[in-house]
C-alpha cells in the first residue's frame, strides 16, 4: 500500500484543529468568581486560537499559554499551549510544557516528537530513541518520529540498525521518499558507496529538487567523481532551475574541491528531516503542524538558512509579511541564501505600499551583484507594476542574458517582456516575445491568451485566435481573465450569442472587474438587451478605481453603443499570413 502526506498527515492535523472542545476548567471553591473566571480562560482560549488561525505567534503563544495555566490540568488547554508555544519557536518551553501534557495524555504523539528533539539537540541520542521507539507507524507524527529515531540510532553508533528502521519503514509505501534520508545517514556514517547508491535513487525518483541534486553531486564530488557530479549540476541548470544550494555546490566543484558531508552531524540530519516534511506540510495546507516542523529543524540546526527561507515563505503565503520580513533579515549577512532573502524582503515592501524602498533595495542587489538572476527578475516586475515599461523591459533582457534565453523556463521571461513591449506601445516587439514564449512553451495558458485576447482587440488573426484562447479555457476554465478573452472573442467574430453566455460565465468567475462587466454590457447591447447592458455598464463604473473603464462607459450610458463607442465586429476571414509559433 502506498500512502501520502495527505493520508498520514489527518490524524495529526484533526488534533490540530480542536476549537470546540469542552474543557473541564480548574475547580474553584469561590463560586462567586468561577463565571469571571471561566471568562478569561475562554476568552484567552478563542483569541489563542484566532491569532494562531492567523499565524500571529507570539500572541497565540501568549493567550493559549495563559488559559492553560489558568487550568493546568486540562489536556486540551495544555496541548493547545504547548502548541501556541512550539509555533512560536519556543522549543525549550514548548518541550517542558510536552512533558506535563504527556502526564495528562501520554499517547500525544506530537508531544513525544518535541520532547525527543530536546533530547536529540541536547546529544541525548538513547533518551530519544527510547522516547520514540514506542510509537506506531500509522500516523504522520509517528512516521516522522521514526525518521528522528534512526538519527538517533546514528547518534549512537548503530547506523545500520538506522538504515534497516527506514527500510521496514518504506514496506508501507513510503520508500522513494526515504531513500533520500538513507543516503544522508550512509554518509554521515562513512558507507561512502551506500550514499551515492542511495542518492543516485532519489535523483532518479526527482531529478529536479534541489536539495536532492546539492546532496547526490555532493557525495559523487566527495568520492571524487568530479565529472559525474558536474554533469548532475548541468542536468539542474540546463532546465533553467536555479538555487543558492545547488550554486554554492556548483562552484566548489568547478574548483576541484570536495564539498563535505552534508550531514556532519545528527542535529543536522535531522533538522533536513524536518524542513523537507515541512514543506511537504505547507503544500499540503497544513500550516500550522507546517510550522511546529520548521521550527524543530532551526531549533535542531540555527544555521539552517534553507529552513528559516521556508519558514519566511510560510509567513507570506500567510500575509504576515512583516513577521516573514523578520525572518528574512535575521539570515547572516554571508549566508548563501541572503541574497534571496533581500529579494524577499523587497517583494514584501512593493506589497506592503513601499514601492520606492522596495526598488531601491533591488537596485542596490542588482548593482552589486549584476549576476542574481532572481534579483533581476524581481527588479523588472516591479518596474512592470510601477509602469516603468521601457526599465521592465531592459530588465527581462537582463534576465534572459543571464538565463541563455532558450531553456523552458525562460518561457516566463519571454512572456512578462512582451507585457513590458505592449504596454510601452511596441506592438511588434510583443508580439515577437510571446510568439518566442510559446516556442518554447506552447501550451501555457497565460501566454496563450494574452496573444489571443491581443489580436482579437486588434481583428488580426481571429480564427487562430480563437483557438489559442479556447486552449487556454481548457487549461484554466475558472480563470476569469481568460473566459473573458474568449467571450470577447465571439463577440468580435459576430457570434454574439455565444459571446453572451461566455461573458455571463466571465463575470460569474470575477463579479468586480470592470473589463468583464463593460465586455457584458456591450454583448448584452448587441443581443438587443438594451436595459441588462446599462446594469452591467453601471457596475463597471461603480468597481472601477483606476477611472479607465469609467470613462469609456460614460457615453455608453448616456446614448448606448453608437459608432464612436462601440467595438464592432469583424468578419472571421483573415488573409493576413500568420507568424509562426
Amino acid at each position: 500500500m502506498h500512502m501520502t502526506f495527505g493520508q498520514l498527515l489527518r490524524p495529526v492535523a484533526a488534533s490540530l484543529l480542536l476549537f470546540g472542545a469542552t474543557s473541564a476548567f480548574a475547580q474553584s471553591g469561590d463560586r462567586e468568581f468561577l463565571p469571571l473566571y471561566q471568562q478569561s480562560v475562554t476568552g484567552n482560549y478563542v483569541a489563542g486560537q484566532q491569532a494562531l488561525s492567523d499565524l500571529r505567534t507570539a500572541e497565540a503563544s501568549r493567550y493559549l499559554t495563559a488559559a492553560a495555566e489558568a487550568a493546568w490540568d486540562d489536556p486540551i488547554l495544555v496541548e493547545r499551549a504547548f502548541i501556541g508555544q512550539a509555533v512560536d519557536g519556543q522549543i525549550g518551553r514548548a518541550a517542558a510544557t510536552a512533558k506535563h501534557l504527556l502526564t495528562l495524555d501520554n499517547a500525544n504523539q506530537l508531544a513525544q516528537l518535541v520532547v525527543a528533539a530536546e533530547a536529540l539537540k541536547e546529544r541525548r541520542y538513547s533518551a530519544a530513541s527510547q522516547r520514540l521507539a514506542g510509537m506506531s507507524q500509522d500516523s504522520f507524527t509517528a512516521i516522522t518520529g521514526t525518521l528522528m529515531r534512526a538519527w538517533a540510532l546514528v547518534g549512537m553508533d548503530r547506523a545500520d540498525e538506522a538504515d534497516q528502521l527506514l527500510v521496514t519503514l518504506g514496506e508501507t509505501g513510503l520508500a522513494d521518499f526515504l531513500v533520500f534520508h538513507r543516503a544522508l545517514i550512509a554518509e554521515a556514517s562513512g558507507d561512502q558507496d551506500k550514499a551515492i547508491r542511495l542518492a543516485g535513487e532519489a535523483y532518479e525518483n526527482e531529478p529536479y529538487v534541489a536539495r536532492i541534486v546539492e546532496v547526490y553531486a555532493r557525495v559523487l564530488a566527495n568520492a571524487g567523481q568530479f565529472d559525474e557530479a558536474q554533469q548532475v549540476i548541468d542536468a539542474y541548470f540546463n532546465q533553467g532551475l536555479t538555487h543558492p544550494v545547488v550554486r554554492n555546490v556548483a562552484e566548489m566543484i568547478e574548483r576541484g574541491q570536495r564539498p563535505g558531508v552534508f550531514a556532519a552531524n545528527v542535529q543536522i540530519g535531522a533538522a533536513e528531516m524536518f524542513h523537507g516534511i515541512g514543506v511537504a506540510l505547507a503544500r499540503d495546507g497544513s500550516r500550522d503542524l507546517a510550522l511546529i516542523y520548521l521550527r524543530l529543524g532551526l531549533y535542531l540546526d540555527s544555521s539552517a538558512d534553507v529552513l528559516s527561507l521556508a519558514l519566511g515563505q510560510l509567513f507570506d503565503e500567510a500575509g504576515r509579511r512583516e513577521a516573514a520580513n523578520e525572518v528574512y533579515n535575521a539570515i547572516s549577512a554571508t549566508s548563501e541564501m541572503k541574497p534571496t532573502a533581500v529579494v524577499r524582503v523587497a517583494q514584501n515592501l512593493d506589497a506592503m505600499g513601499e514601492r520606492e524602498e522596495a526598488l531601491r533595495r533591488l537596485g542596490n542587489i542588482v548593482a552589486t551583484n549584476p549576476e542574481d538572476l532572481d534579483a533581476v527578475s524581481v527588479l523588472g516586475d516591479i518596474l512592470r507594476y510601477d509602469e516603468q515599461y521601457s526599465e521592465a523591459a531592459n530588465a527581462y533582457t537582463k534576465a534572459l542574458e543571464l538565463s541563455g534565453g532558450e531553456s523552458p523556463a525562460d518561457w516566463r521571461f519571454y512572456y512578462v517582456r512582451g507585457i513590458a513591449h505592449e504596454r510601452n506601445d511596441n506592438w511588434q516587439a510583443a508580439e515577437d516575445d510571446f510568439l518566442k514564449a510559446l516556442e518554447l512553451n506552447p501550451d501555457q495558458p497565460q501566454v496563450l491568451n494574452y496573444l489571443g485576447y491581443s489580436w482579437v482587440d486588434m481583428g488580426m488573426h481571429l480564427n487562430r485566435a480563437l483557438g489559442m484562447i479556447e486552449t487556454a479555457v481548457a487549461a484554466q476554465p475558472r480563470d476569469g481573465y481568460i473566459v473573458d478573452s474568449l467571450g470577447w472573442a465571439f463577440y468580435r467574430l459576430g457570434r454574439i450569442e455565444e459571446a453572451v453566455a461566455t461573458l455571463e460565465r466571465a463575470v460569474q468567475l470575477m463579479p468586480n472587474d470592470p473589463e468583464i462587466n463593460d465586455h457584458l454590457g456591450d454583448a448584452y447591447w448587441k443581443a438587443g438587451r438594451r436595459d441588462e447592458a446599462r446594469f452591467q455598464w453601471n457596475i463597471a463604473a461603480s468597481v472601477d478605481e483606476e477611472g479607465n473603464v469609467s470613462e469609456r462607459v460614460a457615453p455608453k450610458l448616456e446614448n448606448g453603443l453608437t459608432e464612436e463607442t462601440s467595438t464592432d465586429p469583424v468578419a472571421e476571414e483573415d488573409d493576413e499570413p500568420l507568424p509562426e509559433v
